[in-house]
Parts: C-alpha cells; structure tokens; sequence
C-alpha cells in the first residue's frame, strides 16, 4: 500500500530503518514506533518507497 502522505512515507522509512536494526526502535517517536511493530518489512518498503511528488504534507483522520 502505497504512503497517502510525506509524513506517512518518511514514518514508515524510519520504522524500517529500525527493523533492520540500523536505528535503535527506542529512537522512534509517533506512527514509526507502531508501524514497526504492526507491519512487516516489505509493507515498510513498499510505503517507504512511495514517491513524495504530489503528496500532501499530512492527511487528516477524518
């Protein structure tokens, strides 16, 4: 599933950054600290991959 929004797609770069063990999961702050534990590598990586051109900053809940 691609990133709806910039702040999606860099959360979920974090959140696999810190399932690789490049980054410590205890550095994680927000959607990362959650995406990591509740999606698996290749979602991260398809999210994470997501071209930011065109995207909005951030997408509101509702």
């Amino acid at each position: 599933m691609p990133a709806k929004s910039k702040a999606q797609q860099k959360a979920a770069g974090a959140a696999l950054a810190a399932k690789r063990g490049d980054v410590k999961k205890s550095e994680l702050k927000g959607a990362s600290k959650s995406m990591v534990d509740s999606m698996t590598e290749t979602e991260l990586e398809e999210m994470a991959s997501t071209k930011r051109k065109g995207k909005p900053d951030y997408v509101s809940n509702s």
